[in-house]
C-alpha cells in the first residue's frame, strides 16, 4: 500500500518513542505502547477536506478539524493548537510548528500539479500555523510527495526543495545525529525528515532512520513516511497492524482518499 498510510503508519511507530527515544535502528517498530496521535487524527481530516469540499475552503477545513479533534482528545495536541480547538472563533496564532507538515500529506497525493500541492499545503496550513517557516514547512513537504509521486529524483526533489524553501538539505544524518535533539519546529524537523527519505533504502528503513534522531519520533517519522511512501510500498506488515489501530471512522476514511488518489490519477492519464 502507498500513500498516505506513510504519514499514519510512520505516526503510530513513532507514537511510542516520542518522550522514550532511542538510537538504535533496530528498535520494535510496534509496542503495547503505539497508537495513533494527533498527527494521523490531523492527517485523516485533511483527506476528509479533499473528499468533501470540492471548494478546497478553509472554513470547510476548520470545520473539520475541530470535529475530528472534539471526537478524539487527548492525543497529543499541542498546547496553542489545544486552545485553538477550544476557542470560540479560532484564529491562525502565527505557529512554525511542524503541525503544519505533519497532516498534509494528503494534499501531496491529491494534488495533480506542483502549483496546486502548493497552494493546498498553504491553506491546510495557515488556517492554524500562519508564520511563514510554518507554510513553508507545509509546502515542502506536500512538494516532496508530489514530486516523488510523480517518479522525480531524490537528486531533484533535493535540488528543488534547497532552490524553493531554501532548506539545507546537505548534511548527512551521521552529521546531524550527534547534536540533534527534541524540537517541534518545522525548520528544525522538516530538513531532517526530508533527509530520512533521502537517505533511506525503504519505507521500513526510513521510518527508523526518523525515530532513530531520539527527536520528535512520531512527526518525524509521519513526514519522512508520507513522502517515502509516494516510491515504496508500504509492507503488508507494517501497514495492517497500523490500520488495526484506527477507528471504523478513520478506516473508511482512508479507503474513499485512496480511491479517490487512484480515479485522479486515472483521470490525469
Amino acid at each position: 500500500m502507498k500513500g498516505i498510510i506513510g504519514a499514519i503508519a510512520g505516526d503510530i511507530i513513532g507514537s511510542a518513542y516520542e518522550f522514550n527515544p532511542t538510537r538504535d535502528h533496530d528498535f520494535e517498530l510496534f509496542t503495547p505502547q503505539s497508537t495513533f496521535t494527533d498527527d494521523t487524527v490531523l492527517t485523516l481530516a485533511n483527506a476528509l477536506w479533499l473528499l468533501d469540499d470540492k471548494q478546497h475552503t478553509p472554513e470547510k477545513l476548520v470545520e473539520i478539524m475541530l470535529d475530528m479533534c472534539w471526537k478524539y482528545p487527548d492525543r497529543g495536541y499541542g498546547g496553542r493548537f489545544a486552545h485553538w480547538i477550544r476557542d470560540a472563533d479560532p484564529q491562525p496564532y502565527n505557529s512554525f510548528g511542524n503541525g503544519s507538515a505533519m497532516r498534509v500529506s494528503p494534499v501531496g497525493y491529491y494534488a495533480q500539479t506542483l502549483d496546486e500541492a502548493l497552494e493546498l499545503a498553504k491553506i491546510s496550513a495557515e488556517v492554524t500555523h500562519n508564520h511563514p517557516e510554518g507554510i513553508k514547512g507545509a509546502q515542502a513537504t506536500a512538494a516532496a510527495i508530489f514530486m516523488a509521486r510523480k517518479g522525480q529524483s531524490k537528486k531533484e526533489i533535493r535540488d528543488y526543495i534547497e532552490k524553493t524553501f531554501h532548506y539545507d538539505l546537505s548534511r548527512t544524518l551521521e552529521e546531524i545525529r550527534p547534536t540533534f535533539t527534541f524540537d517541534e519546529t518545522c525548520q528544525h524537523t522538516v530538513p531532517e525528515a526530508i533527509t530520512c527519505f533521502m537517505e533511506g533504502k525503504d519505507y521500513e528503513d526510513v521510518v527508523r532512520l526518523s525515530v532513530a534522531l531520539a527527536g520528535d519520533a512520531d512527526t518525524i517519522a509521519a513526514i519522512a513516511g508520507s513522502i517515502s511512501s509516494a516510491v515504496d510500498e508500504v509492507p503488508n506488515e507494517i501497514s495492517q497492524p497500523a490500520i488495526a489501530l484506527l477507528s471504523e471512522e478513520f478506516c473508511t476514511t482512508l479507503l474513499r482518499f485512496n480511491e479517490l488518489v487512484a480515479q485522479r490519477e486515472q483521470e490525469a492519464l
